[in-house]
């Protein structure tokens, strides 16, 4: 995904006209929106249940991932890596439907992509959309070294699959009676890198998410909303009320922050809201599929914006923590999981 910048309060009011710019952004150093509310502030929910989440199961799927290397599209790892999501997906009892295409990036290269869908109870028409990007960065362009590298994307890409395929594991054992569907996107961070000479290109992120809310997997798809995990595993992350998805569905922010903050993971889940994210895949799944989505992903007030080791070497297995694994995992599968009440 790629960063967006603006600074000042956001004003509801004038949201159209800033998300015109998050869509057509091109990575520059954006800053925090200042607007925040307390959990004092906030209103009380009905508690939700702690569902049974095992960290060190979601870590060894993050691990897995990283031990095939760089997931860069036309690359063997990048093939033995979706063989492996889709078969372990689908050995917790989803359906599997791997959408396969070719896209193309900024540069013109032609991408060998997959989607990788997981449905669970497929027949319901009540359903919740989960997904994460399984591709990672093609090059170190915020590095120092090494900037034509690609990068190991064990927290942008890894985390987010790696959480949910232990939410799928659990729902197997779980039996909601909510239907589910996982999607891992390819081809999410092949975008245009920011600073260069040529002008910048719209939409070259999120190439698969793009692709499908294009070609849904089944005609008149639909859920009552998406939740996007997209770096959900560094130690000490906290997570923001983003705004983009709070223009999208406050609703379903302020639900699952609510279910963090009863579950005891408020130390992760803040109420502030911030505006730094620019393409991600769950503006394409509101734009063009019309779900309301959501996008739980990591905010640093010291870059104002992602982490440090963000599109660099560093986004290694050292900076991936078990503490935040749980956090996120255990309020997205309680939030499913109520569903089922």
């Amino acid at each position: 995904m790629e960063k967006m910048v603006q600074s000042g309060l956001m004003n509801k009011l004038g949201f159209i006209a800033i998300l015109c710019a998050v869509l057509w952004a091109c990575g520059e150093k954006p800053k925090a929106i200042n607007n925040t509310t307390s959990e004092k502030e906030a209103p009380k929910p009905a508690r939700v249940e702690r569902p049974n989440f095992d960290a060190d199961s979601a870590y060894a799927f993050i691990e897995k991932q990283v031990n095939f290397g760089p997931r860069v599209p036309n690359t063997e790892s990048h093939r033995k890596t979706g063989k492996y999501l889709a078969n372990k997906l689908g050995s917790y009892g989803f359906n599997i439907i791997e959408q396969k295409a070719k896209v193309t990036a900024f540069n013109g290269v032609s991408l060998d992509m997959t989607n990788i869908i997981g449905e669970y109870l497929p027949e319901k028409n009540n359903r919740v959309l989960l997904f994460a990007h399984w591709d990672t960065r093609p090059f170190a362009d915020q590095d120092t070294k090494d900037k034509n590298k690609p990068i190991d994307g064990a927290n942008d890409g890894a985390s987010g699959v790696g959480v949910l395929l232990e939410i799928a594991r659990q729902i197997q054992i779980e039996q909601p009676s909510i239907g589910v569907d996982i999607i891992f996107f390819d081809a999410e961070d092949y975008g245009q890198p920011s600073g260069g000479m040529t002008p910048p290109k719209p939409g070259t992120w999120c190439l698969g998410s793009q692709y499908w809310g294009a070609n849904p997997h089944k005609a008149n798809y639909s859920a009552n909303y998406g939740i996007l995990l997209d770096m959900v595993g560094a130690k000490d992350a906290f997570f923001t009320k983003e705004s983009i998805s709070m223009y999208y569905a406050p609703h379903i922010v302020n639900k699952v922050w609510k279910n963090a903050r009863d579950l005891g993971h408020g130390k992760y889940f803040v109420f502030q809201e911030t505006q730094h994210v620019g393409d991600d895949d769950h503006v394409y799944v509101n734009k063009l599929m019309k779900i309301p989505s959501i996008d739980i992903i990591q905010y640093d007030p010291s870059t104002g914006a992602f982490g440090k080791h963000w599109h660099t070497h560093d986004d290694n297995m050292s900076i991936i923590d078990k503490s935040t694994i749980r956090a996120v995992g255990e309020t997205v599968l309680a939030t499913v999981l109520a569903e089922s009440k």
